[in-house]
């Protein structure tokens, strides 16, 4: 059992938390809670497990009220413990200090990134020949964590092929992402790119039509009729989408307001258009 903060490993996983850079050079990210570290054993590449001495000895003894560890929440998790495999112990003390969370539950994985070909090799025509259908969400330097969580979330629920981000966009692996997408990172395939319009300019090659909400719309985006391969231009937070990209987009449509709102949240200016391409 690791009792102390000063750890080489602890040091690694705290590291992982709080630089970017960090968890690109090493390909890695960190989840933390029982759903999302459940989640990573079922669809993900699990590198390392970190576990709580009292969720360890709550395993072993079988006593699992308290962390909710019941039913088919955290099976895989239970089982990593009960088989004695590839996890390691640490005090309470020690896991407070790499948790992100006020009430931590005690597990903790460092988990490969995901790699999904997204935009290589014929993955989208195979989708398209296997649902009939293509719906992107493209982002452009979306910058909070929350809305990108958020976004990833429902892009899932929402039949979404693929997510497209510019180089600006912020970290999908950021902490706060990664928790705000519910395990949906681990299944929704997606892309960064160095350059977004080029790939735009490729795929409108290729037959997707691309639509953005802007200012110059003229129909509501419930009254378009969507291409079976389209794509969803969203922008910045506060900026919205540069010209550049805007551009770019086959139709314009807006999203109708009332009162003196003049924007939208970009998550829930994504999810609407989700929904209805």
């Amino acid at each position: 059992m690791i009792s102390s903060k000063d750890n080489k490993r602890i040091k690694y996983i705290r590291s992982l938390l709080e630089k970017g850079g960090i968890r690109k050079k090493n390909h890695s990210f960190v989840v933390e809670g029982i759903k999302l570290v459940d989640e990573a054993l079922e669809y993900g590449n699990v590198l390392d497990i970190i576990v709580s001495e009292s969720l360890y000895h709550e395993i072993v003894s079988g006593d699992l009220a308290r962390n909710g560890l019941l039913s088919d929440n955290g099976k895989h998790i239970i089982k990593q413990v009960k088989q004695g495999t590839s996890l390691t112990v640490v005090s309470d003390a020690v896991f407070k200090s790499v948790s992100e969370t006020i009430t931590p539950q005690g597990v903790i994985a460092v988990v490969d990134m995901p790699e999904s070909g997204l935009l290589e090799g014929d993955y989208l025509k195979k989708a398209y020949e296997k649902s009939g259908k293509i719906k992107l969400l493209v982002l452009e330097d979306t910058a909070d964590p929350g809305n990108m969580g958020t976004i990833m979330r429902t892009a899932e629920a929402a039949g979404v092929t693929g997510v497209i981000m510019g180089k600006g966009t912020v970290d999908v692996f950021n902490p706060k992402v990664v928790r705000s997408t519910m395990g949906s990172i681990f299944r929704l395939p997606f892309a960064y790119v160095d350059d977004l319009k080029a790939v735009i300019l490729g795929l409108k090659r290729d037959g997707i039509s691309f639509y953005a909400t802007h200012l110059k719309g003229k129909e509501s985006y419930r009254d378009i009729s969507y291409s079976d391969k389209a794509g969803i231009l969203i922008g910045n937070e506060a900026r919205g989408l540069s010209d550049k990209i805007a551009n770019l987009a086959d139709t314009y449509v807006i999203i109708p307001m009332q009162g003196k709102v003049e924007s939208l949240n970009a998550a829930v200016a994504a999810a609407l258009m989700m929904y209805e391409v």
